[in-house]
């Protein structure tokens, strides 16, 4: 059987997909099946570019896709981080293949598990067409011998993975600054960033390359650590200094200082 040409086509909509304000002209016949912040211009959310996925900005200015921020900010108000073995132990798959649809319209279910929730953060990364380090240059993570080396080679990054590396790594730092017994963990989360090394031809240069990266990630995430502890030092000297020249000029005055938030420098600065 032929099949002919499409006839009597008329335009009646132009949509387009805008990374910050969802899908724009949306007929309103489709409105009620389409959320007006979609999260992603495709079906789902996993295993797709960032190109095509709804973005926002986190507190540190990282533009990074919204359903990161909805899954970090639902791990930690539910106390995430002081759970042991967070990013380690792996979550229920029934749970996780529930939240995975949601996921898709953009909803995070209430009593979600946090193992189900940190594991999809992990599988979000590594789900990615192109892994977050894939534009360095290989020969390059491979000649880093010190913490400036790694902080010199993560700016070739690309501002779309600069972000995301950025925001993880401070992820990464905070489930380490959190509880001393998630130290380890961070490490299983940093896993996420290790080369496929299928891709590479010579099994032991991909194990070499993926032990340069967990250093690359180490390197970076002690850095952040680092700065927030300098920091935080800073405050607490100057406050307590504020508090003694306060207290010589009225002894019988009650002062509370405010301190104020430790400023978490950006690992990546350049774009």
């Amino acid at each position: 059987m032929e099949i002919g040409g499409p006839t009597n086509i008329q335009h009646v909509a132009h949509v387009t997909f805008d990374r910050f304000n969802g899908f724009l002209g949306l007929p309103s016949e489709f409105e009620p099946d389409v959320p007006k912040k979609a999260p992603s211009a495709s079906a789902t959310v996993f295993g797709v570019s960032t190109e095509s996925m709804q973005l926002s900005y986190d507190s540190r200015g990282n533009c990074v896709p919204v359903i990161l921020l909805l899954l970090q900010s639902r791990l930690y108000d539910q106390g995430g981080l002081q759970v042991e073995g967070i990013f380690r132990i792996t979550g229920e798959n029934s749970e996780e293949e529930y939240v995975r649809e949601q996921l898709n319209k953009g909803l995070i279910p209430d009593g979600i598990d946090v193992h189900c929730l940190a594991g999809l953060i992990k599988a979000w990364f590594r789900e990615l067409p192109r892994g977050v380090l894939d534009p360095l240059p290989a020969g390059q993570v491979m000649q880093c011998e010190s913490d400036d080396d790694f902080v010199k080679v993560v700016r070739l990054l690309p501002q779309t993975e600069a972000s995301l590396l950025n925001w993880a790594i401070n992820l990464m730092a905070d489930v380490v600054q959190f509880e001393h017994v998630n130290k380890m963990n961070s490490r299983n989360l940093a896993l996420v960033f290790a080369p496929n090394m299928s891709k590479m031809a010579d099994p032991l240069t991909a194990l070499m390359y993926a032990v340069q990266v967990m250093k690359l990630l180490k390197s970076l995430t002690e850095k952040i650590l680092g700065e927030r502890g300098a920091t935080s030092s800073h405050v607490d000297k100057r406050c307590s200094n504020e508090a003694e020249e306060g207290e010589k000029e009225e002894k019988d005055g009650v002062y509370i200082i405010e301190k104020e938030a430790p400023e978490i420098i950006r690992v990546v600065v350049d774009g």
